[in-house]
Protein backbone atom coordinates (compact mmCIF):
# COMPACT_ATOMS: atom_id res chain seq x y z
CA UNK A 1 0.00 0.00 0.00
CA UNK A 2 2.68 2.37 0.82
CA UNK A 3 4.82 1.93 -2.24
CA UNK A 4 1.29 2.77 -3.98
CA UNK A 5 0.74 5.70 -2.17
CA UNK A 6 3.86 6.66 -3.07
CA UNK A 7 3.33 6.23 -6.66
CA UNK A 8 0.82 8.70 -6.88
CA UNK A 9 3.93 11.71 -5.63
CA UNK A 10 5.62 10.24 -8.80
CA UNK A 11 2.96 10.66 -11.15
CA UNK A 12 2.12 13.99 -9.13
CA UNK A 13 5.73 15.21 -9.66
CA UNK A 14 5.72 14.22 -13.55
CA UNK A 15 2.07 16.69 -13.96
CA UNK A 16 3.78 19.40 -11.93
CA UNK A 17 7.09 19.31 -13.97
CA UNK A 18 5.67 19.00 -17.68
CA UNK A 19 3.32 22.09 -16.43
CA UNK A 20 6.51 23.69 -15.70
CA UNK A 21 8.24 22.49 -18.79
CA UNK A 22 5.12 23.76 -21.06
CA UNK A 23 4.86 27.15 -19.04
CA UNK A 24 8.92 27.63 -20.20
CA UNK A 25 8.12 26.68 -23.68
CA UNK A 26 4.77 29.05 -23.90
CA UNK A 27 7.28 32.13 -22.33
CA UNK A 28 10.33 31.05 -25.30
CA UNK A 29 7.47 31.22 -27.98
CA UNK A 30 5.69 34.60 -26.74
CA UNK A 31 9.40 36.21 -26.86
CA UNK A 32 10.40 34.32 -30.52
CA UNK A 33 10.41 37.74 -31.67
CA UNK A 34 11.86 39.71 -28.83
CA UNK A 35 15.36 41.35 -29.34
CA UNK A 36 18.21 39.80 -27.04
CA UNK A 37 15.86 37.41 -25.68
CA UNK A 38 17.77 34.14 -24.43
CA UNK A 39 15.90 31.02 -25.03
CA UNK A 40 14.89 28.85 -21.88
CA UNK A 41 15.65 25.17 -22.04
CA UNK A 42 14.09 22.71 -19.37
CA UNK A 43 16.63 20.37 -17.96
CA UNK A 44 14.68 17.29 -16.39
CA UNK A 45 16.63 15.04 -13.48
CA UNK A 46 15.86 12.55 -10.81
CA UNK A 47 14.38 13.11 -7.66
CA UNK A 48 16.30 12.00 -4.34
CA UNK A 49 15.94 8.15 -4.07
CA UNK A 50 15.47 6.23 -1.13
CA UNK A 51 17.58 3.27 -0.38
CA UNK A 52 16.47 0.34 2.01
CA UNK A 53 18.85 -1.93 3.88
CA UNK A 54 18.72 -5.65 2.06
CA UNK A 55 20.94 -7.55 4.41
CA UNK A 56 19.81 -10.56 2.95
CA UNK A 57 20.40 -9.53 -0.37
CA UNK A 58 24.18 -9.76 -1.05
CA UNK A 59 23.95 -8.52 -4.42
CA UNK A 60 22.22 -4.83 -4.19
CA UNK A 61 20.93 -2.45 -2.32
CA UNK A 62 17.03 -2.07 -2.83
CA UNK A 63 16.04 1.50 -4.01
CA UNK A 64 12.92 3.52 -4.60
CA UNK A 65 13.30 6.56 -7.10
CA UNK A 66 10.66 9.40 -5.94
CA UNK A 67 9.70 11.05 -9.14
CA UNK A 68 11.51 13.46 -11.26
CA UNK A 69 12.07 17.14 -11.03
CA UNK A 70 13.20 20.20 -13.16
CA UNK A 71 17.31 19.99 -12.52
CA UNK A 72 17.95 23.56 -14.38
CA UNK A 73 16.01 25.86 -16.81
CA UNK A 74 19.54 26.88 -18.53
CA UNK A 75 19.97 30.15 -20.15
CA UNK A 76 22.49 29.13 -22.44
CA UNK A 77 24.87 31.88 -24.32
CA UNK A 78 28.74 31.55 -25.75
CA UNK A 79 30.58 34.19 -23.87
CA UNK A 80 33.46 33.15 -27.01
CA UNK A 81 30.96 33.65 -29.61
CA UNK A 82 29.57 37.14 -27.77
CA UNK A 83 33.09 38.70 -27.82
CA UNK A 84 33.62 37.37 -31.36
CA UNK A 85 30.20 39.12 -32.25
CA UNK A 86 30.42 42.76 -30.36
CA UNK A 87 34.49 42.78 -31.74
CA UNK A 88 32.94 42.50 -35.44
CA UNK A 89 30.31 44.55 -34.53
CA UNK A 90 31.85 47.49 -33.27
CA UNK A 91 34.61 47.05 -36.45
CA UNK A 92 31.76 47.17 -38.67
CA UNK A 93 30.29 50.52 -37.19
CA UNK A 94 33.35 52.06 -37.59
CA UNK A 95 33.80 51.13 -40.99
CA UNK A 96 30.16 51.77 -42.07
CA UNK A 97 30.46 55.55 -40.32
CA UNK A 98 33.64 56.23 -42.45
CA UNK A 99 32.08 54.69 -45.74
CA UNK A 100 29.19 57.48 -45.30
CA UNK A 101 30.89 59.87 -43.89
CA UNK A 102 33.19 59.56 -47.50
CA UNK A 103 29.95 59.21 -49.49
CA UNK A 104 28.90 62.60 -48.02
CA UNK A 105 32.35 64.02 -49.27
CA UNK A 106 31.41 62.52 -52.58
CA UNK A 107 27.97 64.29 -52.81
CA UNK A 108 29.81 67.92 -51.82
CA UNK A 109 32.58 67.14 -54.39
CA UNK A 110 30.19 66.83 -57.32
CA UNK A 111 27.18 68.81 -55.89
CA UNK A 112 24.36 67.34 -57.21
CA UNK A 113 22.53 70.38 -57.07
CA UNK A 114 23.25 73.23 -58.62
CA UNK A 115 26.45 74.13 -60.67
CA UNK A 116 28.93 71.98 -60.45
CA UNK A 117 32.68 73.15 -58.88
CA UNK A 118 34.65 71.93 -61.82
CA UNK A 119 32.40 73.44 -64.44
CA UNK A 120 33.00 76.81 -62.92
CA UNK A 121 36.76 76.06 -63.20
CA UNK A 122 36.36 75.37 -66.82
CA UNK A 123 34.63 78.24 -67.56
CA UNK A 124 37.48 80.25 -65.59
CA UNK A 125 40.36 78.29 -67.84
CA UNK A 126 38.15 79.17 -71.01
CA UNK A 127 37.96 83.14 -70.27
CA UNK A 128 41.52 83.29 -69.55
CA UNK A 129 41.81 81.22 -72.85
CA UNK A 130 39.52 84.25 -74.84
CA UNK A 131 41.66 86.88 -73.04
CA UNK A 132 45.00 85.30 -74.38
CA UNK A 133 43.29 86.37 -78.03
CA UNK A 134 42.55 90.04 -77.43
CA UNK A 135 43.76 90.71 -74.03
CA UNK A 136 42.91 94.51 -74.53
CA UNK A 137 39.49 93.91 -74.94
CA UNK A 138 37.28 94.80 -72.03
CA UNK A 139 34.78 92.40 -72.46
CA UNK A 140 37.12 89.84 -72.04
CA UNK A 141 38.82 91.49 -69.24
CA UNK A 142 35.43 91.71 -67.62
CA UNK A 143 34.35 88.02 -68.30
CA UNK A 144 37.71 86.94 -66.47
CA UNK A 145 36.50 88.72 -63.70
CA UNK A 146 32.65 87.61 -63.77
CA UNK A 147 34.41 84.19 -63.68
CA UNK A 148 36.89 84.79 -61.36
CA UNK A 149 34.23 86.23 -58.66
CA UNK A 150 31.81 82.78 -59.80
CA UNK A 151 34.98 80.14 -58.53
CA UNK A 152 35.65 82.00 -55.24
CA UNK A 153 31.92 82.14 -54.56
CA UNK A 154 31.77 77.99 -55.56
CA UNK A 155 34.38 77.59 -53.78
CA UNK A 156 33.51 78.95 -50.39
CA UNK A 157 30.19 77.27 -50.95
CA UNK A 158 32.02 73.58 -51.22
CA UNK A 159 33.92 74.26 -48.08
CA UNK A 160 30.97 75.61 -46.34
CA UNK A 161 29.15 72.44 -46.87
CA UNK A 162 32.53 70.52 -45.87
CA UNK A 163 32.57 72.74 -42.17
CA UNK A 164 28.36 72.13 -41.77
CA UNK A 165 29.17 68.26 -42.38
CA UNK A 166 31.86 68.60 -39.55
CA UNK A 167 29.93 70.23 -37.37
CA UNK A 168 26.91 68.05 -37.97
CA UNK A 169 28.93 65.09 -37.59
CA UNK A 170 30.30 67.33 -33.75
CA UNK A 171 26.63 66.77 -32.85
CA UNK A 172 26.30 62.51 -33.87
CA UNK A 173 29.74 62.39 -31.40
CA UNK A 174 27.80 64.52 -28.89
CA UNK A 175 25.07 61.98 -28.63
CA UNK A 176 26.84 59.45 -28.94
CA UNK A 177 28.74 59.87 -26.01
CA UNK A 178 25.44 60.70 -24.14
CA UNK A 179 24.03 57.03 -25.32
CA UNK A 180 27.14 55.49 -24.19
CA UNK A 181 26.46 57.23 -20.31
CA UNK A 182 23.26 56.11 -20.63
CA UNK A 183 24.37 52.65 -21.69
CA UNK A 184 26.73 52.85 -18.71
CA UNK A 185 24.24 53.31 -16.23
CA UNK A 186 21.46 50.93 -16.99
CA UNK A 187 24.58 48.18 -17.02
CA UNK A 188 25.29 49.06 -13.40
CA UNK A 189 21.42 48.85 -12.50
CA UNK A 190 21.17 46.05 -13.90
CA UNK A 191 24.16 44.17 -12.36
CA UNK A 192 22.74 45.58 -8.86
CA UNK A 193 19.69 44.11 -9.79
CA UNK A 194 21.12 40.54 -11.21
CA UNK A 195 23.33 40.88 -8.15
CA UNK A 196 20.23 41.18 -5.54
CA UNK A 197 18.19 38.12 -7.20
CA UNK A 198 20.86 35.47 -7.46
CA UNK A 199 22.64 36.62 -4.10
CA UNK A 200 20.42 33.34 -2.55
CA UNK A 201 21.60 31.10 -5.42
CA UNK A 202 18.34 29.86 -6.42
CA UNK A 203 17.43 31.80 -8.96
CA UNK A 204 18.72 33.71 -12.03
CA UNK A 205 17.68 37.08 -13.46
CA UNK A 206 17.38 36.22 -16.75
CA UNK A 207 15.54 38.85 -17.85
CA UNK A 208 17.51 41.54 -16.92
CA UNK A 209 20.76 39.16 -18.04
CA UNK A 210 19.20 39.41 -21.29
CA UNK A 211 18.60 43.16 -21.29
CA UNK A 212 22.13 43.71 -19.65
CA UNK A 213 23.54 41.27 -23.06
CA UNK A 214 21.79 43.68 -25.09
CA UNK A 215 23.26 46.84 -23.81
CA UNK A 216 26.50 45.47 -24.21
CA UNK A 217 25.71 44.82 -28.01
CA UNK A 218 24.81 48.08 -28.90
CA UNK A 219 27.62 49.48 -26.64
CA UNK A 220 30.23 47.54 -28.63
CA UNK A 221 28.87 49.29 -31.65
CA UNK A 222 29.72 52.83 -30.23
CA UNK A 223 33.26 51.84 -28.78
CA UNK A 224 35.78 49.21 -28.06
CA UNK A 225 34.36 47.40 -24.91
CA UNK A 226 36.20 44.79 -23.48
CA UNK A 227 33.74 42.97 -20.29
CA UNK A 228 33.85 40.12 -17.94
CA UNK A 229 31.41 38.88 -15.36
CA UNK A 230 32.17 38.50 -11.83
CA UNK A 231 31.34 35.05 -9.38
CA UNK A 232 28.45 37.18 -8.35
CA UNK A 233 27.14 37.89 -11.71
CA UNK A 234 28.40 41.77 -12.16
CA UNK A 235 29.74 42.64 -15.27
CA UNK A 236 32.98 44.95 -15.70
CA UNK A 237 33.07 46.65 -18.49
CA UNK A 238 36.23 48.62 -19.90
CA UNK A 239 36.38 50.87 -23.00
CA UNK A 240 39.44 51.49 -24.82
CA UNK A 241 41.26 49.81 -21.99
CA UNK A 242 39.83 51.97 -19.19
CA UNK A 243 37.64 51.22 -16.56
CA UNK A 244 33.93 52.25 -17.38
CA UNK A 245 31.65 50.13 -15.29
CA UNK A 246 32.72 47.92 -12.07
CA UNK A 247 30.25 46.66 -9.31
CA UNK A 248 29.74 50.09 -7.77
CA UNK A 249 31.14 52.62 -9.89
CA UNK A 250 30.15 54.15 -13.40
CA UNK A 251 33.03 56.12 -14.79
CA UNK A 252 31.27 58.39 -17.34
CA UNK A 253 33.12 59.86 -20.16
CA UNK A 254 32.74 63.62 -20.53
CA UNK A 255 33.24 66.21 -23.96
CA UNK A 256 35.76 69.12 -23.86
CA UNK A 257 34.67 72.50 -26.29
CA UNK A 258 36.83 73.79 -28.14
CA UNK A 259 36.30 77.18 -28.00
CA UNK A 260 38.08 78.14 -31.88
CA UNK A 261 35.88 75.30 -33.41
CA UNK A 262 33.39 74.55 -31.28
CA UNK A 263 34.26 71.00 -31.71
CA UNK A 264 33.93 68.52 -28.86
CA UNK A 265 36.56 65.78 -27.33
CA UNK A 266 35.68 62.51 -26.25
CA UNK A 267 37.81 62.49 -22.00
CA UNK A 268 37.61 60.45 -18.87
CA UNK A 269 36.53 62.75 -15.96
CA UNK A 270 38.21 60.76 -13.36
CA UNK A 271 41.43 60.17 -15.12
CA UNK A 272 41.83 64.27 -15.85
CA UNK A 273 43.02 67.28 -13.89
CA UNK A 274 40.52 70.09 -15.48
CA UNK A 275 41.63 72.81 -13.00
CA UNK A 276 45.41 72.49 -14.19
CA UNK A 277 43.62 71.91 -17.85
CA UNK A 278 45.17 68.23 -18.18
CA UNK A 279 42.74 66.13 -19.98
CA UNK A 280 43.05 62.16 -20.41
CA UNK A 281 41.49 61.70 -24.15
CA UNK A 282 39.53 58.17 -24.12
CA UNK A 283 40.72 57.92 -27.90
CA UNK A 284 44.52 57.80 -28.37
CA UNK A 285 44.63 59.19 -32.34
CA UNK A 286 48.25 58.96 -32.81
CA UNK A 287 48.49 54.78 -33.01
CA UNK A 288 48.43 53.51 -36.38
CA UNK A 289 44.93 52.07 -37.43
CA UNK A 290 45.18 48.66 -37.52
CA UNK A 291 42.62 45.34 -37.53
CA UNK A 292 45.28 43.16 -35.85
CA UNK A 293 45.72 46.24 -32.83
CA UNK A 294 41.72 46.27 -32.86
CA UNK A 295 42.33 50.24 -33.37
CA UNK A 296 39.32 50.66 -35.83
CA UNK A 297 36.59 49.78 -33.67
CA UNK A 298 33.35 51.59 -33.05
CA UNK A 299 31.68 54.58 -34.66
CA UNK A 300 32.70 57.23 -31.98
CA UNK A 301 35.92 56.88 -32.69
CA UNK A 302 34.92 56.85 -36.76
CA UNK A 303 33.28 59.80 -36.08
CA UNK A 304 36.10 61.68 -35.06
CA UNK A 305 38.44 60.64 -37.11
CA UNK A 306 36.45 61.54 -39.65
CA UNK A 307 35.52 65.00 -38.71
CA UNK A 308 38.82 66.09 -37.47
CA UNK A 309 39.91 68.33 -34.58
CA UNK A 310 39.76 71.61 -36.42
CA UNK A 311 38.95 73.45 -40.16
CA UNK A 312 41.52 72.60 -42.10
CA UNK A 313 43.52 74.30 -44.72
CA UNK A 314 46.54 74.33 -47.19
CA UNK A 315 48.61 74.91 -44.61
CA UNK A 316 47.01 71.21 -42.76
CA UNK A 317 49.39 69.42 -46.28
CA UNK A 318 52.97 70.93 -44.79
CA UNK A 319 55.41 70.33 -42.12
CA UNK A 320 55.06 71.67 -39.04
CA UNK A 321 57.05 71.80 -35.60
CA UNK A 322 55.92 72.49 -32.77
CA UNK A 323 57.09 76.07 -30.84
CA UNK A 324 59.31 76.31 -27.96
CA UNK A 325 60.16 79.20 -25.03
CA UNK A 326 63.74 79.61 -24.00
CA UNK A 327 63.97 76.72 -21.52
CA UNK A 328 63.06 74.35 -24.61
CA UNK A 329 59.27 73.79 -23.13
CA UNK A 330 56.27 73.45 -25.54
CA UNK A 331 53.94 76.33 -25.69
CA UNK A 332 50.72 76.25 -25.54
CA UNK A 333 47.65 77.84 -26.02
CA UNK A 334 45.11 78.97 -23.42
CA UNK A 335 43.19 75.69 -24.47
CA UNK A 336 46.07 73.64 -23.73
CA UNK A 337 46.91 73.02 -27.56
CA UNK A 338 50.55 73.22 -29.18
CA UNK A 339 51.65 75.98 -31.06
CA UNK A 340 53.37 75.39 -34.55
CA UNK A 341 55.47 77.35 -36.97
CA UNK A 342 56.20 75.69 -40.25
CA UNK A 343 60.01 75.62 -41.41
CA UNK A 344 60.82 76.39 -45.39
CA UNK A 345 62.89 75.13 -48.09
CA UNK A 346 66.04 76.76 -49.39
CA UNK A 347 64.01 78.56 -51.20
CA UNK A 348 61.52 79.67 -49.20
CA UNK A 349 58.78 77.20 -49.44
CA UNK A 350 56.79 75.65 -47.44
CA UNK A 351 57.68 71.67 -47.07
CA UNK A 352 55.39 69.42 -47.63
CA UNK A 353 54.15 66.57 -44.93
CA UNK A 354 56.14 63.53 -45.41
CA UNK A 355 54.14 60.14 -46.15
CA UNK A 356 54.11 59.04 -42.77
CA UNK A 357 53.12 62.14 -41.20
CA UNK A 358 50.01 62.20 -43.70
CA UNK A 359 49.14 58.64 -43.22
CA UNK A 360 48.86 58.93 -39.30
CA UNK A 361 47.96 62.89 -39.62
CA UNK A 362 45.44 64.89 -41.39
CA UNK A 363 44.99 61.93 -44.16
CA UNK A 364 43.10 60.02 -41.53
CA UNK A 365 40.11 62.78 -41.71
CA UNK A 366 38.08 62.21 -44.65
CA UNK A 367 36.68 65.77 -44.32
CA UNK A 368 39.89 67.58 -42.73
CA UNK A 369 41.53 66.43 -45.85
CA UNK A 370 39.25 67.38 -48.17
CA UNK A 371 39.56 70.85 -46.96
CA UNK A 372 42.90 70.62 -47.53
CA UNK A 373 43.39 69.41 -50.97
CA UNK A 374 40.30 71.62 -52.17
CA UNK A 375 42.02 74.75 -50.88
CA UNK A 376 45.44 74.10 -51.93
CA UNK A 377 43.90 73.47 -55.54
CA UNK A 378 42.64 77.17 -55.13
CA UNK A 379 45.86 78.86 -53.14
CA UNK A 380 47.97 77.72 -56.04
CA UNK A 381 45.78 78.64 -58.79
CA UNK A 382 45.46 81.72 -57.35
CA UNK A 383 48.86 82.65 -56.47
CA UNK A 384 50.43 81.76 -59.07
CA UNK A 385 47.67 83.81 -61.34
CA UNK A 386 48.23 86.98 -58.79
CA UNK A 387 52.03 86.14 -59.22
CA UNK A 388 51.94 87.01 -62.97
CA UNK A 389 49.90 89.98 -62.70
CA UNK A 390 52.09 91.66 -60.14
CA UNK A 391 55.25 89.89 -59.90
CA UNK A 392 57.75 89.86 -57.16
CA UNK A 393 61.47 89.77 -57.24
CA UNK A 394 64.05 90.03 -53.64
CA UNK A 395 66.03 92.87 -52.56
CA UNK A 396 67.95 93.87 -49.84
CA UNK A 397 66.47 95.68 -47.30
CA UNK A 398 68.49 96.95 -44.05
CA UNK A 399 70.79 93.98 -45.23
CA UNK A 400 68.11 91.27 -45.48
CA UNK A 401 66.29 90.27 -48.17
CA UNK A 402 62.93 90.77 -49.10
CA UNK A 403 60.31 90.14 -51.68
CA UNK A 404 58.87 93.91 -53.25
CA UNK A 405 57.18 94.18 -56.01
CA UNK A 406 58.82 94.03 -59.11
CA UNK A 407 58.16 97.34 -61.20
CA UNK A 408 60.10 96.22 -64.29
CA UNK A 409 58.52 93.02 -65.21
CA UNK A 410 55.11 94.11 -64.27
CA UNK A 411 51.82 95.14 -66.08
CA UNK A 412 49.35 97.80 -65.56
CA UNK A 413 45.61 98.68 -65.64
CA UNK A 414 43.99 101.63 -67.74
CA UNK A 415 44.75 102.95 -63.96
CA UNK A 416 48.38 102.87 -63.98
CA UNK A 417 48.13 102.34 -60.53
CA UNK A 418 51.59 101.42 -58.56
CA UNK A 419 52.04 98.72 -56.96
CA UNK A 420 49.54 96.69 -59.62
CA UNK A 421 46.42 95.30 -58.96
CA UNK A 422 45.97 91.74 -58.52
CA UNK A 423 42.94 89.09 -59.08
CA UNK A 424 42.48 88.18 -55.70
CA UNK A 425 42.73 89.65 -52.23
CA UNK A 426 43.06 88.56 -49.11
CA UNK A 427 40.22 89.60 -46.07
CA UNK A 428 43.40 90.83 -43.58
CA UNK A 429 46.02 92.48 -45.26
CA UNK A 430 46.84 94.13 -48.68
CA UNK A 431 49.46 92.71 -51.03
CA UNK A 432 51.74 95.49 -51.19
CA UNK A 433 52.66 98.46 -48.37
CA UNK A 434 50.99 101.14 -49.47
CA UNK A 435 53.98 103.08 -48.71
CA UNK A 436 57.17 102.39 -50.91
CA UNK A 437 61.16 102.02 -48.48
CA UNK A 438 64.40 102.60 -49.90
CA UNK A 439 66.04 99.69 -50.57
CA UNK A 440 70.10 98.78 -49.83
CA UNK A 441 70.53 100.28 -53.66
CA UNK A 442 68.71 103.54 -52.79
CA UNK A 443 65.48 102.53 -54.61
CA UNK A 444 62.21 102.42 -53.87
CA UNK A 445 60.01 99.16 -53.21
CA UNK A 446 56.82 98.31 -52.50
CA UNK A 447 56.84 95.38 -50.19
CA UNK A 448 55.11 92.19 -50.33
CA UNK A 449 53.08 91.04 -47.45
CA UNK A 450 53.74 87.91 -47.35
CA UNK A 451 51.11 85.40 -45.88
CA UNK A 452 50.78 84.52 -42.36
CA UNK A 453 50.76 80.63 -41.37
CA UNK A 454 48.85 81.42 -38.38
CA UNK A 455 46.69 84.10 -39.09
CA UNK A 456 44.02 83.08 -42.38
CA UNK A 457 43.20 86.43 -42.96
CA UNK A 458 46.29 86.94 -44.26
CA UNK A 459 46.40 83.77 -46.26
CA UNK A 460 45.12 83.02 -49.84
CA UNK A 461 42.86 80.58 -48.47
CA UNK A 462 39.48 80.06 -49.67
CA UNK A 463 37.34 81.71 -46.82
CA UNK A 464 39.61 84.60 -46.67
CA UNK A 465 39.09 85.48 -50.55
CA UNK A 466 37.85 88.71 -52.47
CA UNK A 467 37.72 90.04 -55.87
CA UNK A 468 40.02 93.25 -56.37
CA UNK A 469 37.50 95.89 -55.97
CA UNK A 470 39.15 97.92 -58.18
CA UNK A 471 38.88 95.13 -60.86
CA UNK A 472 35.29 94.95 -59.98
CA UNK A 473 34.79 98.91 -60.28
CA UNK A 474 36.05 98.87 -63.50
CA UNK A 475 37.45 95.59 -65.59
CA UNK A 476 40.01 97.49 -67.55
CA UNK A 477 42.14 97.94 -64.25
CA UNK A 478 43.24 94.12 -64.98
CA UNK A 479 46.95 94.50 -65.50
CA UNK A 480 47.40 94.06 -69.48
CA UNK A 481 50.01 96.66 -70.45
CA UNK A 482 53.90 96.41 -70.74
CA UNK A 483 56.33 98.21 -68.01
CA UNK A 484 56.19 101.78 -68.31
CA UNK A 485 52.54 102.21 -67.83
CA UNK A 486 49.58 104.36 -69.69
CA UNK A 487 52.68 106.15 -71.58
CA UNK A 488 53.99 103.34 -74.15
CA UNK A 489 50.25 101.70 -73.99
CA UNK A 490 51.13 98.50 -75.52
CA UNK A 491 49.53 95.51 -74.64
CA UNK A 492 51.76 92.59 -73.32
CA UNK A 493 50.79 89.84 -74.76
CA UNK A 494 53.71 87.66 -73.49
CA UNK A 495 51.69 87.88 -70.00
CA UNK A 496 47.98 86.86 -71.24
CA UNK A 497 49.83 83.78 -72.90
CA UNK A 498 51.51 83.24 -69.86
CA UNK A 499 48.07 83.54 -67.67
CA UNK A 500 46.72 80.96 -70.33
CA UNK A 501 49.09 78.62 -70.25
CA UNK A 502 49.54 78.67 -66.47
CA UNK A 503 46.40 76.07 -66.13
CA UNK A 504 48.77 73.12 -68.17
CA UNK A 505 51.67 73.33 -65.82
CA UNK A 506 52.16 70.62 -63.91
CA UNK A 507 53.00 72.37 -60.81
CA UNK A 508 51.25 70.69 -57.69
CA UNK A 509 50.76 67.57 -55.97
CA UNK A 510 48.35 66.07 -54.67
CA UNK A 511 49.21 64.66 -51.40
CA UNK A 512 52.39 62.63 -50.19
CA UNK A 513 50.64 59.65 -51.39
CA UNK A 514 50.65 61.17 -54.83
CA UNK A 515 54.00 62.39 -55.47
CA UNK A 516 53.38 62.96 -59.24
CA UNK A 517 52.55 66.28 -60.20
CA UNK A 518 49.61 67.60 -62.27
CA UNK A 519 47.98 70.51 -63.48
CA UNK A 520 45.01 72.83 -62.16
CA UNK A 521 43.31 70.60 -64.57
CA UNK A 522 43.46 67.22 -63.48
CA UNK A 523 43.75 68.19 -59.99
CA UNK A 524 40.18 68.32 -58.91
CA UNK A 525 39.59 65.20 -61.05
CA UNK A 526 42.45 63.53 -58.99
CA UNK A 527 40.57 64.77 -56.01
CA UNK A 528 37.35 62.69 -56.79
CA UNK A 529 39.36 60.36 -57.74
CA UNK A 530 41.33 59.92 -54.39
CA UNK A 531 38.09 60.34 -52.67
CA UNK A 532 36.55 57.28 -54.89
CA UNK A 533 39.34 55.22 -54.23
CA UNK A 534 39.02 55.29 -50.19
CA UNK A 535 34.87 54.50 -50.81
CA UNK A 536 35.69 51.61 -53.30
CA UNK A 537 38.46 50.39 -50.30
CA UNK A 538 36.42 51.15 -47.13
CA UNK A 539 33.04 49.97 -48.89
CA UNK A 540 35.31 46.44 -49.24
CA UNK A 541 35.99 46.58 -45.92
CA UNK A 542 32.57 47.57 -44.95
CA UNK A 543 30.98 44.40 -47.24
CA UNK A 544 33.61 42.17 -45.69
CA UNK A 545 33.14 42.57 -42.09
CA UNK A 546 29.42 42.92 -42.63
CA UNK A 547 29.32 38.95 -44.01
CA UNK A 548 31.48 37.64 -40.96
CA UNK A 549 28.71 39.92 -38.32
CA UNK A 550 26.39 38.22 -40.00
CA UNK A 551 27.46 34.86 -40.21
CA UNK A 552 29.03 34.78 -36.31
CA UNK A 553 25.26 36.41 -35.34
CA UNK A 554 23.68 33.05 -37.28
CA UNK A 555 26.26 30.87 -35.25
CA UNK A 556 24.71 32.85 -31.88
CA UNK A 557 21.58 32.58 -32.69
CA UNK A 558 21.75 28.19 -33.23
CA UNK A 559 22.58 29.12 -29.31
CA UNK A 560 20.50 31.52 -27.70
CA UNK A 561 17.80 32.02 -30.56
CA UNK A 562 14.32 31.04 -30.11
CA UNK A 563 13.10 28.38 -32.91
CA UNK A 564 9.12 28.00 -33.28
CA UNK A 565 9.68 24.66 -34.64
CA UNK A 566 11.30 23.41 -32.12
CA UNK A 567 9.74 25.08 -29.50
CA UNK A 568 6.06 23.45 -30.82
CA UNK A 569 8.10 20.42 -30.92
CA UNK A 570 9.11 20.63 -27.28
CA UNK A 571 5.62 21.68 -26.27
CA UNK A 572 3.69 18.70 -27.71
CA UNK A 573 6.47 16.47 -26.20
CA UNK A 574 5.81 17.71 -22.57
CA UNK A 575 2.00 17.53 -23.57
CA UNK A 576 2.35 14.49 -24.10
CA UNK A 577 4.85 13.61 -20.54
CA UNK A 578 2.28 15.43 -18.70
CA UNK A 579 -0.55 12.65 -20.50
CA UNK A 580 1.56 10.41 -19.51
CA UNK A 581 1.44 11.31 -15.67
CA UNK A 582 -2.04 11.85 -16.07
CA UNK A 583 -2.93 8.42 -17.04
CA UNK A 584 -0.25 7.02 -14.40
CA UNK A 585 -2.01 8.49 -11.71
CA UNK A 586 -5.17 7.23 -12.62
CA UNK A 587 -3.83 3.38 -13.19
CA UNK A 588 -2.19 3.79 -9.73
CA UNK A 589 -5.95 5.20 -7.93
CA UNK A 590 -7.41 2.37 -9.86
CA UNK A 591 -5.14 -0.30 -8.64
CA UNK A 592 -5.61 1.22 -5.79
CA UNK A 593 -9.47 1.19 -5.44
CA UNK A 594 -9.49 -2.47 -6.42
CA UNK A 595 -7.62 -3.35 -3.40
CA UNK A 596 -9.55 -1.82 -1.08
CA UNK A 597 -12.66 -2.62 -2.04
CA UNK A 598 -12.32 -6.06 -3.39
CA UNK A 599 -9.44 -7.57 -1.83
CA UNK A 600 -9.52 -5.15 1.75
Amino acid sequence: MANGMGSLYIGASGLRNSQNALNTTANNLANVDTKGYVRQQVLFADMQYVTFDNKTNSISKQQAGLGVSIGEVVHTRDIFLDKYYRNEAGRQAFYDTTYTAINQIEDVFQEMEGEAMQNTFKDFYVAFQELAKTPDDTVQQGLVIQKATLLIERAQAVNSNLRDYQKNMNIQIEDSVKRINELGKEIKKLNLQIQKIEAGHQEKAMTFRDARDLCLDELSTLARIDFKEMPDGVVKVSIEGEEFVDEVILHPIDLREDRMTGFLTPYWTHLSNIPNGKYTDVFDLSAKLSTANNSDIGKLKALILARGDRFANYMDLFTKVKETDAAGNYITDADGNYKYNYPKDADGNYIDLTQYDYNNGIGQSVVMNGEAELDRWIHEMITSINDLLCPNKTVMIGGEPVLVWDEEHAAYGNDGKKPGNELFTRTGTDRYDSTPVTGDDGELYYVFNEESSTDTSKQYTINSLNINQALLDESSNLPYKKAGGTNINETDVALAEALRDLFEKDLLILNPNDTDKCNFSSYYQRMLGDVANRGSICMTLKDSITGSVAAIDNQRQQVIGVSSDEELTNMIKYQNAYNASSRFINVISEMIEHLLTKLG
